[in-house]
């Protein structure tokens, strides 16, 4: 099988060999060389195109937005961003998925080695996933070996309970996205109308980074869109998006919805988890909620899903043509968990109407 090449960008030479040592670690991976800033990185574009990037942002001579920013307008390839930067403050790396940034890891400004090495498995997983939406990133226009830990499942945050009983509550919504969601959200939200049903998001994204997301998708939207805070109530016309590093899950007061943000391990390798949305919304909200499950790499939600689907929930999961990666989608349908497979422009429509 090819492996996936690619090139590490990046002026710290610890940080180089890290990356190089992780990354090859792997036996589907193949680093083709290192650049210590933008300028070595593009004379080696001339000779060999890799599959992904791997980019910090603040660089000597030239930084890495701009250019991230050159390289989709001129020769678009996957880019995952390692960077820093989210200490400083998060418009850098919304900026970073605006330009086309397929994925973000957040490294420290001290004991970053340790970091990486700590984060090996989610860094390959990145790159991984990055990788597999080689030929669908598009140009941008001019307007704009470790030891692994044991992958842990819902139970670690939330174990499985019956169904509560649920009379008298409105239609929930909950959504879990991976790679690629930031896009399908935004396409997703700027659909729903002012009424909307109560939706709750988890969209794999790192610590600091979400809230920004949030405010950036509010300015946009004709609803409330915010970070969630524990105890936020589920109300029509607005969408709650889970922090960064912590799972968020559905609770249920009387015939009122909230929602419950805590911290935990990481499920399914991810926190926030989908899986732990999904499993407190079978638990909780069953025949109330309808749910989907956007592009992603990987499997997260997709247990979840099936719980839902068996709770009496409506489940919806993207098709593989307007994916950016198709994984989440797919393995929820091979879990036997989805009542309806459609586009993403379709998804917002017939939320509405099964949430009527």
């Amino acid at each position: 099988m090819k492996k996936i090449r690619v090139l590490v960008v990046d002026d710290s030479a610890v940080v180089r060999q890290t990356l190089v040592d992780i990354l090859n670690s792997d036996p589907a991976i193949e680093v083709m060389g290192t650049a210590s800033d933008p300028y070595v990185a593009a004379q080696r574009l001339k000779n060999e195109i890799p599959d992904v990037i791997t980019l910090d942002i603040e660089m000597p001579r030239m930084d890495g937005l701009t250019f991230l920013e050159k390289l989709m307008k001129q020769h678009p390839i996957p880019v995952v961003i390692c960077s820093s930067v989210a200490d400083r403050g998060t418009s850098n790396g919304i900026k970073a998925l605006e330009l086309g940034a397929v994925e973000i890891i957040t490294k420290p400004k001290v004991g970053t080695k340790k970091f990486l090495e700590e984060s090996s498995i989610r860094l390959i997983d990145k790159v991984k996933a990055a990788a597999s939406t080689r030929g669908r990133v598009k140009p941008l226009a001019d307007v704009k070996p470790m030891k692994v830990a044991p992958k842990l499942d819902a139970d670690a945050v939330i174990p499985m309970g019956k169904t509560q009983n649920l009379s008298a509550t409105e239609k929930i919504c909950l959504v879990g996205a991976s790679t690629g969601g930031t896009e399908a959200l935004r396409i997703f939200l700027e659909a729903q109308p002012v009424n909307c049903p109560p939706i709750a998001i988890v969209q794999h994204m790192p610590e600091h980074f979400t809230a920004a997301f949030a405010n950036r998708l509010n300015g946009i939207c004709q609803i409330s869109v915010k970070e969630a805070v524990d105890g936020d109530p589920m109300m029509r016309g607005q969408a709650l998006i889970a922090p960064g590093d912590k799972h968020m899950l559905l609770k249920r007061t009387g015939n009122k919805y909230h929602v419950e943000v805590k911290a935990g391990p990481l499920v399914s390798r991810h926190r926030p988890s989908v899986d732990v949305l999904f499993r407190s919304g079978a638990r909780y909200g069953g025949k109330n909620v309808v749910a989907a499950i956007m592009t992603g790499m990987g499997d997260d939600g997709a247990k979840g899903m099936r719980e839902l689907y068996d709770s009496g929930a409506y489940t919806i999961a993207q098709d593989e043509a307007s994916c950016v990666v198709f994984g989440m989608p797919q393995e929820a349908i091979k879990h036997g968990g989805v009542h309806k497979v459609m586009t993403l422009t379709g998804i917002a429509g017939e939320i509405v109407r099964a949430c009527g």
